[in-house]
């Protein structure tokens, strides 16, 4: 397939595609689908071989979220029925964190939920940060506390903080019919203040939320243009109790032809995916391994994961391997811009892209983040065959951070 060829030879040299390109990999059809993996997964092998990085989230502070976001089930309003509590201790956290690290994780991610910490609760994260770096040499931390104000992203790097999350989610043009408490643009500030105090940024998407596909590609194009280190990819979880709870949008098709398509469009940048695929992927989560080069091990914030040990034999059975601490994820030259304290840096038309930009990549729906069908070329896409809703795949935590009982890892 010519528009197949053209893409991996776009995507080995770093070149962004067209967006007419973009979009014709979302229509696709169910038959072509598999030479699209085999296309995608030959750029993921070229820039990250068969490693598999494993992330661990740990849930520093769970509902009483006063922003309205109409995937969150942490958000103002929920009836959802999840955990609810105040800042772990620095101790808790720590102890969470491990059980991640133990199944093999090398990232934690630190996530709190509300609109944005005070200096008090950067403080909090601070002592935690020190808190897991003590017990665990090598071990990378990404705090995602929210909307970031001046001088806080350059005191959690001080702290020790590796990375920070803030998700763009959705396409600017439809953040507004997702969000109403904070604004696209605010998301982006943040990401910008990530990067400049010299944190990898770490900004991704949700897929699932009724968007049409130039809305997937708008919002993809934005994060090459923000160029993070790595995009999580979370696909919708419709948790009984949001707003968003009737939106079963996804079939597994559908899912792996936007990771295809996103790491067409950052293809030398790291590819998580995040909540929802053991929802919306099911049993074709080992084809998604050929496209993205991360996922979160375990449990998310709110909903339970596979477990843990499922997901490391997942990992052996398809022929990948878990990337090791002591192994660089990112390709070289994307490494070397970020250890000189540049964040990620911008590759010219290369990677993804120069600068701009928020929850954490890997949520119930993503953190605080349609249409399918038939035609190589982009023609008109038939509505995709979405299988009845999974409901008894949707499974509220009750386990692990904030609980008494071990976490899933």
């Amino acid at each position: 397939m010519d528009l197949l060829n053209t893409l991996v030879d776009k995507g080995l040299r770093r070149e962004l595609p067209t967006r007419e390109e973009a979009l014709a990999v979302l229509a696709t059809s169910d038959d072509d689908l598999l030479d699209v993996v085999t296309a995608a997964g030959k750029v993921r092998r070229h820039w990250f071989g068969r490693r598999v990085k494993l992330n661990y989230l740990v849930n520093l502070k769970s509902g009483l979220c006063p922003e309205d976001c109409s995937y969150c089930s942490q958000r103002l309003g929920s009836t959802t029925g999840i955990l609810k509590y105040t800042w772990l201790k620095p101790d808790e956290a720590s102890q969470a964190a491990a059980a991640g690290l133990a199944g093999g994780a090398k990232r934690v991610c630190l996530v709190a939920s509300g609109r944005g910490p005070t200096d008090r609760d950067v403080d909090r994260v601070a002592g935690t940060i020190k808190a897991i770096k003590d017990q665990n040499e090598g071990v990378e931390v990404c705090a995602c506390l929210g909307l970031l104000s001046d001088g806080q992203a350059e005191r959690l790097r001080e702290a020790g903080a590796d990375a920070y999350n803030h998700n763009l989610n959705t396409s600017e043009s439809t953040y507004g019919e997702i969000t109403t408490t904070h604004t696209y643009a605010d998301r982006v500030d943040t990401v910008n203040k990530a990067h400049a105090a010299g944190l990898s940024a770490c900004s991704g998407l949700i897929a699932g939320m009724g968007e049409s596909d130039e809305d997937l590609v708008d919002v993809v194009y934005s994060l090459r243009e923000l160029d993070p280190d790595s995009v999580p990819v979370n696909f919708l979880i419709p948790v009984e109790g949001t707003p968003l709870a009737k939106e079963w949008n996804l079939t597994p098709q559908r899912c792996l032809r936007i990771l295809a398509m996103v790491r067409f469009v950052c293809p030398d940048v790291e590819v998580r995916i995040a909540g929802g695929r053991e929802v919306h992927l099911r049993t074709m989560q080992p084809l998604a391994l050929h496209l993205a080069n991360s996922i979160f091990l375990g449990d998310y914030l709110t909903t339970e994961g596979q477990a843990g040990k499922a997901d490391l034999e997942m990992i052996a059975d398809a022929g990948f391997e878990v990337e090791g601490a002591d192994q660089v994820t990112l390709p070289e030259h994307r490494a070397d811009v970020a250890a000189a304290g540049g964040g990620c840096g911008s590759h010219e038309s290369a990677g993804c892209g120069s600068d701009e930009g928020a929850g954490c990549g890997g949520h119930d729906s993503a953190g605080c983040g349609a249409h399918a069908g038939g035609g190589v070329c982009g023609t008109a896409a038939a509505a995709p065959a979405v299988t009845e809703p999974r409901t008894d795949l949707v499974a509220v935590r009750r386990r692990g951070a904030g609980t008494d009982l071990a976490p899933n890892a």
